[in-house]
């Protein structure tokens, strides 16, 4: 069990084995909650199962429940979260094959009877012999299947299959009773064979194309490194042992060289180093690390060496989080997928239905041959397809979230991205999301006769008394250029600003134009230094604007977006930035309240998004039609968000955001529109016999290759 609870109750991961569609899928979904299981997610692509649940009954309830289905399933190893898989079993991971393999060895020869004439293959008691593997192979993956689902009340694409190849063995079966003349009747072994064969073959390149969908998820699994070099003291001397990185505790002394992964998250404790960290921002330049900066496991060490601390392991790091969240996200569905949902719902009783009605029309109104009314209602059995909109989501939602968690962006579900194409409004904070926030020096006034020198003197000193990031600023502008003097009773007062007097009785301030209130008019300085009372020095201080924030706006405009800055700062400084990076609108010097009463009138205009990074940010972004944050984000503004962009202070990746779901829905619709075009031809075909059986499973085989092919295209696009 994970440790995420809800009401009491823990989520559940098991491994599933045996699932080879997403019909399966919902079998086992169907199964599990009919044991009144909740929160069920099954994901075909990653084979695995989620529930609620109260106690480890519960859970053998739906172990067992599973295997009753068909499958089999087991607990999944919660020290594999975020890490390699362990290596699958040889059947796990060769079954498929080596079932198609022999049944294609087999099926050849009964083909082979249609073009050459050998009399051994025209005998009917050696075409029984040859094809009954086949059909043993076929009961034993499709058939156990099959059973299993209706077990659970939710018949799957395979006992469409089954009963198709079933029928065809056993009509076969029952024309061999009028042996020796049976030569003379037609027999069907081949097409129950060719079938099985056909059907396994496009499981096997759909099994294959499914795993290049989950291969971005695939190689953040594999980022993080499996030995890490840990410094141990002995008897006061260093040593360097090498041990595998799930042993790892907090508080560990690390080393890493160059060349190396890095293999927890934690804190560079000595050493200097340029790290790879693309795999989590998207940024592929590397960024100098220095003693007191943070690392994240599985980056990579460029060049230089370093040791550090580890802070977080296991579960907790970046990368495991990432993970997660990306696993959670793909077992979400938009509400278009409720339209496949729908149909798939009633499909297979559907198919059957035609099937039968396929056999008694062509039989009793236009009395046609049983043979061939057999073989169309076979044909129509095996033709349908309710896979390919079982497909038609998860294959797109896998390759677009795996390709957008490369790039350094973790959309939070397909829903996430229903919603970014809906927007029509982009709503920005200022400080932290178009600005770093890293404030510089432009201008220091003096007036009233002060000197600069001794002016300079007084700011250095009482700055280094403030944790405020406009004192850092400031500190760090004037040090080597100014000294720290004698100064007392040196203190801040929330809202109001610095206090400072010094030996000789003057009085000093330093804070916001409301500390100079009446001295001047001139409310456009970002720090006003008062002596006695009387006007001494103003600060212009001007934010450094965050990389590629200039670009990301007009690449937002070019979308047909509409862009507002939403900020607490002075309207002036905030028409200067929005006038720099081509915004649309400027609501500034808004406190939190009012940003909320900003993004609801927006909201109520139109689908409007909120990009900020700040606590202050975080009712505005759950407010907002979709809350996006950037990777610096405080922590609750990342859980108010639904999409967050990995890389700190780039807003490069912003407009990926739109493009990214632009096209998965586009895919999407487009899946789903083959999904439901190819049955609504094929079907027809093959009940009024234009397509044989042969042709029906070839066909059918190679739909949901289709379908997944066209979700791959997202990695061309993306």
């Amino acid at each position: 069990m994970t440790n995420s609870q809800t009401d009491n109750k823990e989520e559940v991961l098991l491994d599933i084995d045996g699932m080879h569609c997403q019909s399966c899928a919902n079998t086992i979904t169907s199964a599990l909650k009919e044991q009144g299981l909740e929160k069920v997610k099954v994901d075909y692509l990653a084979k695995e199962a989620s529930f609620a649940a109260c106690d480890k009954e519960k859970v053998k309830v739906a172990i067992r429940s599973i295997e009753k289905a068909g499958y089999k399933a087991h607990l999944h190893d919660e020290s594999q979260t975020g890490e390699v898989a362990a290596e699958p079993s040889f059947w796990r991971k060769n079954g498929l094959q080596i079932r198609f393999i022999a049944s294609a060895i087999l099926t050849a020869p009964l083909l082979l009877h249609m073009f050459l004439h050998i009399q051994a293959l025209h005998d009917p008691l050696v075409q029984l012999l040859i094809c009954l593997p086949v059909f043993i192979t076929g009961l034993l993956y499709f058939g156990k299947s099959a059973w299993g689902s209706l077990m659970a009340k939710s018949p799957n694409m395979d006992v469409l299959i089954t009963m198709g190849f079933t029928a065809a063995f056993l009509y076969s079966l029952l024309a061999m009773r009028h042996y020796p003349a049976a030569s003379a009747l037609p027999l069907y072994f081949d097409t129950c064979a060719t079938i099985i064969t056909l059907v396994l073959l496009g499981n096997m390149i759909e099994s294959r194309s499914v795993r290049q969908t989950t291969s971005a998820l695939t190689s953040l699994l594999k980022v993080q490194k499996q030995k890490a070099t840990k410094i141990v003291t002995h008897q006061g001397a260093e040593e360097f042992v090498v041990t595998d990185y799930k042993e790892l505790q907090i508080g560990d002394m690390l080393l890493v060289k160059q060349g190396e992964s890095i293999p927890v998250d934690g804190v560079i404790t000595a050493g200097t180093a340029s790290i790879n960290e693309s795999m989590v921002s998207g940024e592929s330049m590397p960024v100098v690390k220095q003693p007191g900066d943070p690392v994240i496991g599985g980056t990579i060490l460029v060049n230089g060496h370093l040791r550090f601390r580890a802070e977080k392991v296991g579960k907790d790091t970046v990368v495991a989080q990432i993970i997660d969240m990306v696993k959670h996200a793909e077992s979400s569905a938009p509400k278009i997928q409720r339209i496949g949902d729908k149909v798939s719902a009633v499909f297979v009783p559907a198919v059957i239905a035609v099937s039968a009605l396929t056999f008694l029309v062509m039989y009793f109104v236009l009395h046609i041959n049983p043979e061939s009314c057999i073989l169309n209602s076979i044909a129509v059995l095996v033709v349908a397809c309710p896979c390919a909109m079982g497909l038609a989501t998860p294959t797109a939602v896998a390759v677009s979230l795996g390709m957008a968690a490369r790039k350094g962006i973790l959309i939070k579900g397909a829903s996430t991205m229903e919603a970014v194409v809906a927007i029509k409004n982009v709503a920005f904070d200022k400080t932290g999301t178009l600005t770093t926030g890293a404030f510089s020096v432009k201008d220091i006034s003096i007036y009233n006769g002060a000197g600069r020198q001794q002016v300079e003197n007084i700011l250095y000193t009482i700055e280094q008394y403030s944790t405020h990031p406009i004192a850092h600023s400031i500190s760090g502008y004037l040090k080597g250029r100014a000294s720290k003097i004698a100064l007392k009773d040196i203190h801040e007062e929330e809202g109001k600003g610095m206090y400072a007097s010094d030996e000789a009785g003057h009085s000093y301030r330093l804070g916001s134009y409301k500390i100079a209130d009446g001295l001047t008019t001139e409310n456009k300085h970002s720090v006003y230094l008062l002596k006695d009372g009387k006007l001494v020095a103003t600060i212009d201080l001007e934010d450094t604007l965050c990389k590629n924030a200039g670009s990301a706006v007009a690449e937002l405009k070019a979308l047909g977006l509409h862009t507002v800055m939403l900020t607490g700062d002075k309207k002036a400084p905030a028409e200067q930035i929005a006038g720099a990076l081509g915004i649309d609108e400027v609501h500034a010097e808004q406190l939190p309240y009012q940003k909320l009463d900003q993004i609801s009138r927006l909201a109520k205009l139109s689908p409007t998004a909120m990009v900020g990074d700040g606590i202050n940010d975080a009712p505005a972004l759950a407010m907002a039609n979709l809350g996006i944050s950037l990777g610096g984000s405080t922590k609750i503004a990342m859980q108010a968000a639904r999409v967050i962009l990995l890389g700190e202070h780039d807003l490069s990746q912003l407009p990926m955001v739109f493009k990214i779901s632009a096209a998965t829905l586009k895919i999407i619709k487009q899946n789903l529109f083959w999904a439901i075009l190819y049955n609504a031809v094929a079907i027809p075909l093959a009940a009024s016999g234009i397509i044989s059986p042969i042709w029906s499973a070839m066909v059918m085989s190679f739909s949901d290759v289709i379908v997944v092919g066209n979700s791959l295209r997202l990695k061309r696009i993306l």
